[in-house]
């Protein structure tokens, strides 16, 4: 069984489900009203390891036997996700484990066009997720090194929570290969479903409808643009004062896109997802889910234009500021609640194309992404990115940490053809395409 695209050959060795090594008792997870925010879609991440002293088949079982470990904390991930009797989704937490393929492919690791994934790594190297929350791929490349590509159900978990399963995984991994029964020490998550409920809802804050839509039940590339910490500080302090790097380099993102745009009057849309965990309070810190907000702000091309990076800045500010506390997600938990069992989404995820509007995308912070955490026993990977198979409207971008730990940023653009090739062209000494050429091992490998 194989595959081949754009010259790749990747061959399947096996396929196999990977299940906790203590079965649990089968209950049901409800899903809360920020999870049913999200609409159906996966959340990738993917991880590149060199090619060390350690045999690869020693370093796959280890990652099988690591993971059917940790599935015993993180049991919603070996589950399923199914409707209840109102149509909602919900989580069936039964014990059916983790579609696991193991394969190989007849290129170098330095080859694979990190620039472009949607070419690279999604026809051949991701995962298609079935049945499950979670699937897997480990592929071993021609020069001995692994990628392993991890497919989750953004509605079960988002970033914050796949971080931490992670974290967990890699710990647990090298843990058990070296003997380590410290296995309380993993960080366990919260599925306390009491955290997030509605209050009394007969007065939902009507503010807040904007950020959400109601609809029935019923694209791009990927570049990876390396940013040096030099241009982003540059960047920071053309933002104006009290500006954070992640809102400089969105006010940055807006700005261009509008200057892609050919109609002046045409409105461009920014989404800023926001992560309500350290603003509820410490007690959502290890939650398992979604806890977050995309509240957006809207301009036209020719205000885009017309203005200074700082004053862009200043309206990237006020929106995150706008979502940015506890009274917000509590009501945005009520306004749901308001409408169940219909069906909403974060309202910037339903953009369509028209004769006024022009382009939408949401940006989210990866930079607090625990790359230096992600050692199975043999070493940091040499390059981490969260993958986009959403095949919407609505474009995404994520700045990530570089794995070489200096400031430096890889960004993860999933946007039109269109935009991309005008960002290459407008900022080329900001937006470059990512090459692991010649590949370098990052950091030093970790020892327990």
């Amino acid at each position: 069984m194989g595959s081949s695209e754009r010259g790749v050959e990747v061959v399947v060795k096996r396929t196999e489900v990977v299940a906790p090594f203590v079965p649990l008792t089968v209950q049901r997870l409800p899903m809360l009203n920020l999870d049913l925010l999200v609409p159906p879609s996966d959340i990738g991440i993917l991880f590149c390891y060199n090619a060390g002293s350690m045999n690869n088949e020693v370093m796959i079982s280890m990652v099988k036997r690591g993971l059917s470990q940790v599935l015993v904390p993180f049991y919603s991930l070996a589950g399923e996700v199914v409707l209840n009797n109102e149509g909602e989704p919900e989580i069936l937490c039964n014990n059916h484990g983790v579609d696991f393929v193991q394969a190989i492919a007849d290129m170098d690791l330095q080859c694979l066009d990190l620039h472009k994934l949607d070419v690279s790594v999604y026809p051949c190297l991701f995962p298609v997720r079935k049945r499950g929350v979670l699937s897997v791929q480990v592929t071993e490349m021609r020069c001995g090194a692994l990628v392993i590509c991890c497919s989750f159900d953004h509605r079960v978990a988002d970033p914050h929570s796949v971080s931490i399963f992670l974290v967990a995984w890699a710990y647990m991994t090298r843990s058990k290969h070296c003997g380590d029964d410290k296995i309380a020490s993993v960080s366990s998550p919260d599925y306390l479903r009491s955290l997030l409920h509605p209050r009394n809802i007969s007065h939902p804050d009507a503010t807040i409808d904007n950020n959400y839509v109601l609809f029935e039940a019923a694209s791009s590339d990927s570049p990876q643009a390396p940013i040096s910490a030099r241009q982003i500080q540059h960047l920071q302090s053309l933002a104006g004062p009290g500006r954070t790097k992640f809102e400089s380099f969105s006010a940055l993102l807006w700005k261009l896109l509008a200057k892609a745009a050919t109609e002046d009057e045409k409105r461009c849309k920014l989404g800023i997802v926001v992560n309500g965990r350290n603003i509820i309070g410490k007690s959502t810190n290890n939650y398992f889910g979604n806890v977050l907000s995309v509240p957006y702000i809207n301009a036209s091309v020719d205000e885009l234009k017309s203005m200074a990076l700082s004053e862009t800045a200043d309206k990237v500010r006020a929106c995150v500021e706008s979502a940015a506390n506890e009274e917000h997600f509590r009501g945005l938990v009520d306004c749901i609640e308001t409408h169940r069992p219909c069906r909403a989404m974060y309202a910037i995820f339903s953009f369509h194309p028209s004769d006024t509007e022009d382009v939408a995308v949401v940006i989210s912070s990866g930079q607090l992404f625990p790359v230096s955490k992600l050692n199975f026993g043999w070493g940091h990977p040499s390059f981490v990115s969260f993958l986009s198979p959403w095949r919407g409207n609505t474009g995404f971008v994520m700045p990530m940490p570089s794995p070489t730990n200096n400031g430096d940023w890889i960004v993860f653009m999933h946007l039109c053809e269109k935009h991309l090739d005008f960002l290459e062209k407008e900022a080329p000494h900001f937006f470059k395409p990512f090459r692991l050429s010649p590949l370098e091992k990052f950091g030093e490998e970790s020892k327990l």
